[in-house]
């Protein structure tokens, strides 16, 4: 249920509305926009009728909601999301944030290298795996906290904010000092005891589509972190895998308008997986952009050709900084900057 306060109602009758939501066993979720409050009530099952709750002071409406996710739904945050994160790096307000990297750190060389091309092509955030999920159990698994202090490290030099992928539970602890944000893959975006978990942090989370969710089941994901309170989320389309073989997966550009219609939360596009053809990241990227994506998730190897994962996917630095100025030609069509 989404209860919208008055403009001009006091924190006194908001606290009112709050105290007779949990009366009734309703867990509340306050949203505080430019102009109003909005409290987002889950988790009772008792019948009632709504207009007792429209009858008190300082309410403006209130209203069930039919979708099973609440808190992840337009209604919850009409203005939208903006995750504010350090350098005055913001994703979903008038910019598209870049983020780009290898798929994982392999030396110090291969990232440092790739960091700076990264920097000077005007990206903000260094992407790159320390712990890699791969299909394999014979493939580079990552080189775990060494890799993130190399992160760290190479994101402090040149100027970038840092994300990378936690894979479970245990893996919390050690990637938090290290991370800007916390990056949950398509294979765990049902794992749901991570979910929760990264529910009580108050760092932002990236949540990719698994390869053959619907976006409503990804909209579910997305309410298990902001159940526990964590509502810096952004989500992330991927590619979702259909009965095509020439591309690694199907990029569904349409997810990310429907996305926006549905969510207030950001929307990223990694076109990379999407394709896993370099030939078609550009391309790809640029749909993304046009299509209203707040958000890219790219990614760009040194040497590509020796990669230890993904090298297919990953451009040259010369073919990342190219595909930056198209951007930065692309994004006033619809009324955004490259960050």
């Amino acid at each position: 249920m989404i209860i919208a306060m008055q403009e001009s109602a006091s924190e006194e009758q908001i606290q009112q509305v709050i105290d007779r939501l949990v009366n009734l066993g309703f867990e509340v979720h306050r949203s505080t926009g430019a102009r109003q409050t909005v409290l987002g009530a889950v988790g009772a099952q008792v019948e009632f009728d709504i207009r007792n709750l429209e009858l008190l002071p300082g309410v403006q409406e209130a209203h069930r909601i039919s979708s099973p996710y609440k808190l992840a739904g337009r209604s919850f945050r009409p203005e939208g999301t903006i995750v504010s994160l350090a350098n005055g790096v913001k994703i979903g307000g008038g910019s598209v944030v870049v983020m780009a990297g290898p798929c994982s750190v392999e030396s110090r060389e291969q990232l440092f290298g790739t960091a700076e091309a990264v920097s000077k092509a005007g990206g903000r955030v260094l992407r790159g795996g320390a712990f890699k999920p791969r299909s394999s159990p014979y493939s580079f698994q990552g080189m775990g906290e060494e890799g993130l202090k190399l992160l760290r490290e190479a994101g402090n030099k040149f100027g970038l904010l840092v994300i990378s992928e936690v894979m479970e539970i245990a893996q919390i602890p050690v990637l938090m000092p290290y991370v800007d944000i916390l990056q949950v893959g398509a294979r765990n975006m049902q794992n749901f005891n991570l979910l929760r978990e990264l529910g009580k942090l108050r760092k932002p989370v990236l949540l990719k589509r698994g390869i053959a969710a619907t976006l409503e089941e990804l909209l579910l994901s997305a309410e298990y972190i902001m159940a526990g309170g964590n509502y810096e989320v952004v989500l992330c389309e991927r590619g979702i895998r259909t009965f095509e073989t020439y591309t690694r997966n199907t990029m569904d550009i349409s997810a990310i308008p429907i996305i926006k219609k549905l969510s207030h939360l950001p929307m990223t596009a990694d076109p990379s997986h999407g394709t896993g053809r370099r030939d078609k990241v550009a391309p790809m990227a640029r749909a993304a952009v046009a299509a209203g994506a707040d958000a890219l998730l790219i990614e760009v190897h040194c040497d590509p050709d020796k990669a230890l994962s993904d090298g297919a996917q990953s451009l040259y630095p010369e073919q990342f900084s190219k595909l930056m100025d198209e951007l930065r030609m692309i994004a006033p069509a619809v009324g955004r900057t490259i960050a």
